[in-house]
């Protein structure tokens, strides 16, 4: 299902109805850009004040799941599905993907199936996942690779405080 028909730049409610209307299971303050792709949205989760930037693929033949405050960013591809190599004929694998909270998916990333990426993780710009990333980490690179923990300096309260 391509958004892009509903080209209004904050037609999230609309967008939001339609992803319902279709099957998905969308958190009530869930963000999804104009240009999102949704291929299947019957087999979508995501959880509340998420966001899913412009151009973002969302190539789910298998399950996906999106936890709460998590951001992926433009142009990042989350692809649910591969072909088993080993066989001649290629069968399709439809593999979930799971996705936590507080995650940072940066620009152009590309999440492969089977992926599960921890709570509070960030994977960085054009990174290629293709292994499990534990909570609380930055990964980059092709292949990502896990780089340092991730330090939070602050604590929700006091951020929610500065708005």
């Amino acid at each position: 299902m391509n958004l892009t028909v509903w080209k209004f730049p904050r037609a999230w409610g609309w967008r939001r109805f339609l992803l319902r209307l279709f099957g998905a299971t969308v958190g009530n303050r869930a963000i999804f850009l104009a240009t999102t792709k949704v291929m299947h949205p019957w087999l979508l989760e995501i959880g509340e004040y998420s966001t899913v930037g412009p151009g973002v693929t969302i190539y789910n033949l298998g399950r996906v799941t999106i936890g709460a405050h998590t951001v992926i960013s433009q142009d990042s591809y989350i692809c649910a599905g591969t072909h088993d190599y080993t066989v001649s004929y290629l069968p399709l694998q439809r593999v979930g993907i799971v996705i936590g909270t507080g995650v940072w998916i940066a620009a152009r990333a590309f999440v492969g199936p089977g992926v599960r990426i921890g709570d509070n993780s960030v994977i960085g710009a054009c990174a290629v996942v293709a292994r499990d990333v534990p909570e609380a980490v930055v990964v980059a690179g092709n292949p990502a690779r896990v780089l340092k923990p991730r330090v939070m300096n602050e604590t929700p309260e006091a951020s929610l405080a500065d708005q």
